[in-house]
């Protein structure tokens, strides 16, 4: 609600408009500044000297010249003109300085993204980057999250803004031991198969990668686990086979934990970064955008400099 000081004040429209045309001592130059029309200048002056009773020009040879009025007005709007400036500047400034909250899948947080944080910071030296840990569709108010990196296999609100990160690449990947003893499916061998290691939380990965691929891997019975971190950990334990997300199994493969025998290709879906306002305005999330999608880059790079096949170009669809 407007206060007294607020209702004794002309309109902030006729003033800036009075400012640039005082400063200038031209309308037709305030209207240049303002981008406005040299009548609408014109017509918010004449407002504000009606408001005020007074005037604030002479008009003399279609020139102006501030009367003591007007020079005593320009004084004070143009100190409180600046003032305002500098505290926007201040506000701008502490907003871009502020740390920025990235809500991230946990696994890919957890193998993936932490490890790599120290890079990040390095990089962006005093940028301040807090993570949260969730998954699946997002309230970014509800939770004070300024960016989300996901896997676009749910819907997110229309308003929502979105920037591709990097495809998402899957392969079966296991204990390097149990990697040479695989072979294609032969009838009479399916007792001594390796587990097929499966996430509930990618419920349709290994039916996707075996119908892309009938005749490259044999597979035991199944064992479930509630989650796909909770998979690449049984499959480095020795249980079995699971499928994983090159970027989340990089380090491992590199260290010789797991294996991938079969390299790693596209499913169809891809990682994205989700944000309630545009990525672009916000010098914070542009560069967190700019950094994820060189770091999954060099991940690809490397996974196949290892000799993990990466392809891009098999189809497939995101579960």
């Amino acid at each position: 609600m407007d206060g007294p000081a607020s209702r004794r004040l002309p309109p902030l429209n006729a003033l800036r408009a009075f400012e640039a045309a005082a400063r200038h001592g031209s309308l037709v130059h305030a209207a240049a500044e303002l981008h406005v029309t040299h009548g609408a200048v014109s017509r918010q002056v004449r407002q504000l000297e009606a408001h005020l009773g007074l005037a604030l020009f002479e008009r003399r040879n279609r020139a102006i010249f501030l009367t003591r009025q007007g020079s005593e007005l320009l004084v004070a709007c143009s100190e409180a003109l600046a003032r305002l400036a500098e505290a926007v500047a201040r506000l701008r400034a502490s907003e871009a300085d502020a740390p920025l909250v990235l809500s991230c899948e946990p696994t890919i947080a957890m193998r993936w993204l932490i490890p790599r944080l120290p890079a990040f910071h390095a990089r962006f030296a005093g940028r301040q980057l807090h993570l949260l840990a969730a998954g699946g569709p997002v309230d970014f108010a509800r939770d004070r999250i300024d960016v989300a990196l996901r896997r676009n296999d749910f819907a997110w609100a229309a308003d929502c803004h979105v920037e591709r990160v990097g495809p998402e690449l899957m392969g079966p990947v296991c204990q390097p031991a149990l990697a040479a003893q695989l072979r294609p499916p032969q009838r009479g061998k399916a007792a001594d198969a390796p587990r097929a290691l499966h996430a509930r939380t990618r419920p349709l990965a290994w039916k996707q990668w075996l119908a892309a691929h009938p005749a490259a891997l044999r597979l035991g019975p199944p064992q479930h686990f509630e989650h796909f971190y909770l998979c690449l950990q049984a499959a480095g334990a020795g249980l079995g086979v699971a499928l994983g997300s090159a970027y989340m199994v990089e380090d491992d493969c590199r260290d010789g934990r797991l294996a991938a025998p079969f390299g790693f290709a596209g499913d169809g879906s891809e990682y994205v970064l989700l944000s309630p306002t545009p990525i672009a305005a916000d010098a914070r999330r542009t560069a967190l955008l700019d950094w994820l999608r060189d770091e999954m880059a060099q991940t690809r790079a490397r996974m196949a400099e290892q000799g993990a096949a990466v392809a891009l170009d098999r189809p497939g669809v995101a579960d």
